[in-house]
């Protein structure tokens, strides 16, 4: 099967990337070291502000699923901007989720499902990738969810 033209496959999705963001610390958005990039972990973002919230407490496995796919938007606008071609990627190699919530959640794999799917719809076979999701006390700013990307690019 031939490879996806991955603006093609966004266009279809009918998605418009943003503009990537800049580092809100001491840090780049992206490194790359060989053929290996390294994405800084995103925080969910809803109509241009901070996403703030706590799974199980005043959001729902849905809404952070819904954020969580956000996010990899803005983690495919970041690899974007870091390799000038997205149809250079050859894996995604892994995803990480930090997933605001409370003691008693325990679906952060589901709300982590949101970023993997679309990572898998855009790339296809080359946005399969491991990924580890956890359910932490905070993230910065009460974003409800952080995930960050590595990446093998050609």
């Amino acid at each position: 099967m031939a490879d996806i033209n991955v603006y093609d496959r966004l266009e279809q999705l009918g998605i418009t990337l943003p503009q990537a963001g800049a580092p809100a610390a001491a840090y780049v958005m992206s490194a790359q070291s060989g053929n290996t990039v390294y994405v800084s972990g995103h925080i969910a973002k809803k109509d241009g502000k901070v996403w703030a919230g706590k799974l199980g407490e005043n959001l729902t496995t849905e809404e952070g699923k819904a954020a969580a796919r956000a996010i990899a938007i803005d983690l495919i606008a970041t690899l974007h901007a870091h390799t000038g071609d997205l149809n250079r990627i050859k894996r995604i190699v892994k995803l990480m989720s930090l997933v605001n919530s409370t003691l008693t959640f325990t679906e952060q794999h589901l709300v982590t499902n949101g970023a993997s799917e679309l990572i898998a719809d855009v790339f296809g076979e080359k946005g399969k990738h491991a990924r580890s999701a956890f359910g932490v006390a905070q993230v910065p700013l009460g974003a409800c969810v952080e995930i960050d990307l590595i990446a093998e690019v050609a």
